[in-house]
């Protein structure tokens, strides 16, 4: 077998890392204590288990951050890689210190309703971009992949199950209103990390299967200015030579093109998914005709 070596990071990729984990970990600090810890707010996973750590013992909460995700480092390491565990490491370290040092500042406001929708959001987007940067800030999700080999259940709803504990457990501590809000936080902050990785301008790839694709292509880069690939297939049931159109829209885009197939063949099979992550290629859009 061929072995392929890992590449390093190049100094300008390394630094640029370097600054997206320092601020997606000092974010997450913020929404921690500017708003939900002081509001006795918690979010899921190790996060939400230290702030009620942090509580009960009146040890600082960036204390019990590192700590609890210290061994997800270690297990990290073993079954995600080296770059990744550092990148963890170095995202914890950061967002414990900046609790720390956010600590003695006042939170920004005492309406509990508030605090949950920008915590939650501010949260979320500072985990998003230290997930985008390679790294984590929470240990369960590690956890979950490995207990996910070993039962017939998701990534994600193993790490359901746990916050439904962590969070369920807010009400005791908290109060159960501060349980509500909490879910509330952690809804956001949940849906805040997936916009963050996945951004606001999702693409669509499209298929399409015409005995007019060479018409249809031209049509897609001529009204639409995007460029098109001809991919050739085979129909397993009539066995003739088909030609296939592969491209890549944004979500804007998509009813246009799909009216553009409906107006040249309406019998066309047209399959739509989305795309969370467009690189290289030709996907830069050319002006319209």
């Amino acid at each position: 077998m061929v072995q392929i070596q890992h590449s390093k990071l190049t100094k300008i990729e390394l630094a640029r890392r370097i600054v997206f984990l320092t601020i997606g970990a000092i974010l997450m600090a913020v929404g921690l204590e500017i708003f939900l810890v002081p509001n006795n707010i918690i979010d899921g996973g190790i996060t939400g288990i230290s702030i009620i750590s942090s509580h009960l013992s009146g040890v600082p909460i960036g204390v019990f951050l590192f700590l609890l995700n210290l061994p997800f480092l270690f297990i990290g390491y073993k079954q995600i890689g080296k770059t990744f565990a550092l990148s963890t490491l170095y995202g914890v370290i950061v967002m414990s210190i900046g609790t720390f040092l956010l600590h003695p500042v006042p939170a920004f406001t005492d309406d509990t309703f508030l605090a949950a929708i920008f915590g939650g959001v501010i949260l979320g987007i500072g985990v998003g971009i230290v997930i985008r940067s390679g790294g984590s800030l929470d240990g369960t999700e590690i956890v979950a992949i490995l207990v996910n080999k070993k039962i017939p259940f998701s990534v994600g709803e193993i790490v359901m199950f746990f916050n439904f504990f962590i969070l369920g457990s807010a009400g005791f501590v908290f109060g159960w209103d501060r349980a509500m809000y909490s879910l509330v936080a952690y809804y956001l902050a949940f849906k805040m990390i997936d916009i963050t990785i996945e951004g606001f301008d999702e693409s669509k790839s499209v298929w399409i299967i015409s005995d007019n694709s060479e018409i249809i292509g031209d049509a897609i880069m001529s009204r639409l200015g995007r460029g098109v690939t001809y991919l050739h297939g085979e129909g397993a049931f009539s066995g003739g030579s088909k030609k296939v159109i592969f491209c890549v829209v944004t979500r804007l885009e998509e009813a246009k093109l799909k009216s553009i197939v409906q107006e040249i063949d309406d019998s066309a099979f047209l399959a739509v998914g989305n795309i969370h992550d467009v690189k290289g290629g030709r996907f830069k859009k050319k002006d319209i005709h």
